[in-house]
């Protein structure tokens, strides 16, 4: 038995392009770009790599921000990517029967799954799968927090020797770390660690957090955040329901809101989603006090994007649905 550090990159259509509003069979959060896997013995020893550029079929136009931090351009991918059903064939010969996956995150596995399903390639091989972060982190510290991988190699003592935002260097150094790691024990345990990670919140918290709170399986993103915006939006003093302003995106799956309680006033809802083995959406929310460094960084946010006079997303649709028929009073043959 071996096990198998996976890391990937993917592109995701920039929004509003045309790629952003295909509709395919299965919705993915991105498209694979590049594999790189590094083999672990059982004796957890660091052997032989793999890599692959993949040709993208459904995004093709490289997202800019992607191409930035992995280095990978269009007409690298045109002269050297091959297919998904090409790389995915390599990729599991090269794999063997009895192996186990690691990844450092819970993104890799299901990006790759979501791309299984889309190109109708069987997916059930990549079941054997562990996030190497929880047993990482209950062999260390015990935090509920995602290390970076970065951080976990200066805990190690790791001196980088491979390009960062690269599939085979991450997975390389990531490799290094589990090579560290008492692997059996913490599969043998990682139920647990895993139980302690979703209770707790992705990440750390900021100065002036309140209360903290896990919700689960949401069908999808728009779900979630209806959901954090209406029934779940609740006093943290008196439990009544609050009234929503408007979300903002945050790196890292995370939205924020400022939301008011008609007798105690603001607070600030911080969240991050993250995907279930299942597909469905977890949601972990943070409640800030209105005066807290992540409601100083919210009123930030609304100011640029509305320096003038902030509005709500619903008082912004209400305006753009007026346009058109402003437009054609004026001039009716418009």
């Amino acid at each position: 038995m071996d096990y198998i550090v996976l890391d990937m990159e993917w592109n995701q259509p920039w929004p509003g392009s045309p790629s952003a509003r295909k509709v395919l069979p299965v919705q993915i959060r991105g498209e694979i770009l590049q594999i790189g896997a590094v083999r672990v013995t059982e004796e957890q020893l660091v052997a032989d790599e793999f890599q692959v550029l993949v040709k993208p079929k459904y995004y093709r136009r490289l997202n800019r921000r992607v191409s930035k931090l992995t280095g990978i351009k269009e007409s690298q991918l045109r002269e050297e990517g091959v297919t998904m059903e090409e790389a995915m064939s390599a990729f599991r010969t090269w794999c063997g029967e009895d192996v186990i996956f690691l990844t450092w995150g819970f993104d890799d596995i299901t990006i790759l799954k979501e791309n299984l399903q889309l190109y109708e390639l069987d997916h059930s091989w990549v079941d054997r799968w562990y996030n190497a972060q929880m047993i990482f982190n209950a062999q260390t510290d015990g935090s509920n927090a995602q290390k970076a991988l970065k951080t976990a190699m200066e805990i190690f003592e790791i001196e980088p020797s491979r390009p960062a935002h690269d599939a085979l260097g991450d997975a390389y150094h990531t490799a290094l770390i589990c090579a560290m790691l008492d692997l059996k024990r913490g599969i043998a345990e990682y139920e647990d660690a895993v139980k302690s990670h979703v209770n707790g919140f992705h990440g750390a918290e900021l100065p002036g957090c309140i209360s903290r709170k896990v919700f689960y399986d949401y069908a999808d993103k728009r779900a979630a955040l209806a959901a954090m915006s209406g029934p779940e939006n609740q006093c943290p003093i008196c439990g009544r329901q609050m009234l929503s302003s408007r979300w903002f995106a945050q790196p890292g799956h995370r939205y924020m809101d400022l939301a008011g309680c008609p007798e105690h006033g603001k607070f600030l809802i911080r969240v991050r989603m993250s995907t279930q083995p299942d597909g469905t959406i977890r949601v972990s929310r943070l409640t800030y006090e209105a005066t807290s460094e992540a409601a100083e960084a919210y009123a930030r946010r609304v100011e640029k994007a509305d320096p003038e006079t902030p509005r709500s997303g619903a008082s912004r649709r209400r305006r753009r649905r007026r346009l058109p028929e402003k437009k054609n009073e004026e001039n009716p043959n418009e």
